[in-house]
């Protein structure tokens, strides 16, 4: 009998070579697996299935991760206000993380001697794949024909040809990989440090220029409502993107730092992960103490980091995350956006925690929680030490 081999599978030219290489050329039973975490559509999914197929695949699955990469990931970076290089909100990081542990579970489950992923030796992925592989599926060997062999596009598209298969390998001008936490887009101009990428590279094109006001309601740090409508996270991100990428809001070009130790420059939108982040943030600051707020920063640093560096299954990870969520436990209220053409404005909140609006103090105006004779004496007290500094200099 042959042996299986589990093929992370994509539908594009890199995992079709795979495909047909694994089978012919190494004698394996390919079993090619996709995993959908928000991104794919029914129609996508059923295309991409239907070209494995094509390719000699034995059997072919797609794993939805979706409610899974939310709850066990999208929800701690919201918790922490994530955003890479306070820009990109980790849309690819995060989501090629999920994809590699169920496809490594799942290999695991069918007791495949083999698994394979489709990446060069150039990025991060091959990072993330390999990492939740090694751990997940220790006794599976993993191949990576492409990142082993060294080849380019035009060897995968020869060999496919020569093998019979004669599909459109054509390559789009700008590659784009779209999540539920965002979508990336790479192209020439990315790999400069000079050019943007012109309008007509984001797949979600300006539709709507009237502006319009949506309110978005958190409890303990997790949007459960959109204009007043109870729905499930996931739901609410989706109508999210579709609502605010009308306006094209969420663009932006994320330059930071691979795994590998080079620079990569990417192009991304992601209108309800930036809405939601900076609403969240927003609320946060209202709600939540000074001390929570400045430990949550280099929390929420380190967990975005740490996610970014393929370290998702490192047991401090879990720890990272139950202080998130320990610190959102009166993150709760409705925060009010004005939606307009290529931006978003936080107009303010309302809170039963909104600790500006307290009883005891207001920030500028009278109080009764103390009196002058408090003021002076703080005040003398709290500069004790400046004084004592400055005094050496008389």
């Amino acid at each position: 009998m042959k042996k299986k081999v589990v093929l992370a599978y994509s539908g594009g030219l890199d995992t079709s070579y795979c495909a047909v290489y694994l089978s012919r050329e190494l004698g394996l039973e390919v079993h090619t697996v996709i995993v959908n975490s928000g991104g794919f559509s029914p129609e996508e999914l059923a295309a991409i299935e239907k070209r494995a197929y094509e390719l000699g695949s034995t059997t072919h699955e797609v794993i939805d991760v979706t409610e899974r990469f939310y709850h066990e990931c999208v929800r701690y970076l919201i918790f922490g206000n994530i955003l890479k290089n306070d820009t990109y909100p980790l849309s690819v990081s995060a989501e090629r993380m999920f994809q590699s542990l169920a496809i490594a579970e799942y290999a695991r489950s069918t007791g495949a001697e083999y698994i394979s992923h489709g990446s060069t030796g150039a990025g991060n992925d091959q990072v993330r794949f390999d990492v939740a592989f090694a751990v997940i599926a220790p006794n599976t060997e993993i191949i990576t024909p492409i990142r082993d062999l060294k080849l380019s596009r035009q060897q995968e598209i020869e060999y496919l040809q020569q093998q019979g298969f004669e599909m459109s390998w054509e390559k789009a001008k700008y590659s784009i990989n779209v999540g539920i936490w965002g979508t990336s887009v790479g192209g020439v101009e990315t790999l400069t440090s000079r050019q943007a990428l012109p309008e007509s590279a984001y797949p979600t094109q300006l539709t709507q220029t009237e502006p319009t006001n949506v309110e978005i309601t958190f409890e303990k740090g997790e949007p459960v409502a959109l204009n007043g409508e109870q729905m499930d996270p996931v739901v609410l991100i989706q109508k999210l993107n579709d609502l605010a990428g009308q306006y094209a809001i969420g663009r932006d070009t994320h330059v930071g730092d691979t795994i590998l130790g080079i620079k990569g420059r990417v192009g991304f939108e992601a209108p309800a992960p930036l809405i939601l982040l900076k609403g969240h943030h927003l609320l946060e600051k209202h709600t939540s103490s000074r001390w929570q707020q400045l430990h949550k920063d280099y929390v929420a640093n380190w967990y975005g980091t740490l996610l970014h560096e393929a370290q998702y299954l490192d047991p401090v990870m879990r720890d990272f995350e139950a202080f998130l969520e320990s610190s959102q436990e009166r993150v709760s209220g409705t925060v009010f956006v004005t939606l307009k053409p290529y931006q978003f404005e936080l107009q303010g909140i309302e809170s039963k925690y909104d600790m500006m609006q307290s009883k005891v103090a207001t920030y500028g105006e009278e109080n009764n929680a103390w009196d002058s004779r408090d003021a002076r004496g703080f005040i003398k007290i709290f500069s004790n030490q400046l004084r004592i500094h400055s005094s050496f200099n008389e």
